[in-house]
């Protein structure tokens, strides 16, 4: 009796082990708050996983910078340290010139030109993630980019001398040309720079905007729609393989989801962020021809640029853009 109760025992825990080890937990860090909209995308997201994996996928949730800074996120998930993450992809321009695309003013303005030109970059933005051992999950789009300053801007010379916040190489490539002083800010730090003065202007979205409490500092919003930036969710590709098929699919179908989810709310967002930014005090200004065509000019210019050094592959981005 009592070897029967032993071996029972044994053959309970070894049962119990086996479901605890089908379950696996991954961590996702992003720089963003709670209330910016990628960051709710992001929430469904992870429900979903639990939900379509049967639980045996449980992602934590890591927001507002709190587990790795913006920089370093890329990093982390390409290390395994952790095992996704949320990207803005123009951060890493440097890098390679595919995480730049999306990042150069006025080639796709709006929301379905800013598709459009996702699927022509995201065979090559797969095939590059690839290399580094990672897989994208899902990318989406930020509102449109705009001017945020309280000096009146009417023409590219207006920008010189602006204490401009640069994000990412783009934005301080912008400042570059522009005359402005660039000033390397992430979001997370974004408030306390506008009200230490360290920066008075910058290019973001509405959303941006409003989560950081921008109209605190300054009242002015120029809406350019210079580009819609994207994030991209990427996940470390060892971690990927070593997940049960079964969560793999879910994984891919959650991701599906959100990445259709994530532009609608996008789009829909774009005007309300707006909406709040007005309520607050800001004044949203229609761009003269003049800044618009100056900024325009810039665009080219970066254009030209980025086909330099993108090569083959880069024109062929391009071209498959340009034909959709």
């Amino acid at each position: 009796m009592y070897k029967r109760v032993t071996l029972l025992a044994g053959a309970a825990a070894l049962a119990f082990g086996t479901a605890a080890s089908a379950q696996t937990k991954w961590d996702l860090p992003t720089a963003y708050p709670a209330s910016n909209f990628h960051v709710e995308n992001l929430t469904n997201f992870v429900k979903d996983v639990d939900s379509l994996s049967g639980g045996k996928l449980k992602i934590t949730l890591h927001n507002n910078a709190s587990l790795y800074k913006a920089p370093e996120i890329k990093r982390a998930v390409q290390g395994n340290q952790a095992q996704a993450g949320e990207i803005l992809l123009s951060n890493f321009a440097n890098e390679d010139p595919v995480y730049e695309l999306d990042g150069l003013p006025f080639l796709a303005s709006g929301y379905q030109a800013s598709y459009k030109l996702y699927q022509a970059q995201k065979p090559y933005l797969e095939k590059k993630l690839a290399s580094q051992g990672m897989i994208l999950l899902y990318a989406v789009a930020w509102p449109p980019q705009g001017i945020f300053a309280n000096k009146e801007l009417r023409q590219i010379k207006d920008m010189a001398g602006l204490k401009w916040r640069a994000y990412s190489p783009v934005t301080a490539k912008i400042a570059e040309l522009v005359g402005a002083q660039p000033v390397t800010v992430q979001q997370a730090e974004l408030s306390q720079a506008m009200a230490t003065g360290v920066i008075d202007s910058y290019m973001s979205s509405g959303s941006t905007g409003y989560d950081t409490k921008t109209f605190e500092y300054i009242k002015k919003f120029y809406d350019t729609q210079a580009w819609l930036p994207k994030n991209a969710i990427i996940v470390n590709k060892r971690a990927f393989d070593a997940l049960e098929p079964a969560a793999q699919e879910a994984l891919k179908k959650a991701a599906a989801q959100a990445e259709e989810r994530g532009w609608k709310l996008s789009e829909e967002k774009n005007k309300w962020y707006l909406e709040q930014l007005q309520k607050n005090g800001m004044e949203i200004v229609k761009p003269t021809p003049e800044l618009r065509e100056g900024l325009g000019a810039i665009g080219k210019r970066m254009l030209d640029d980025w086909l330099k050094k993108a090569g083959a592959d880069g024109q062929a981005m391009i071209d498959a853009y340009r034909k959709q």
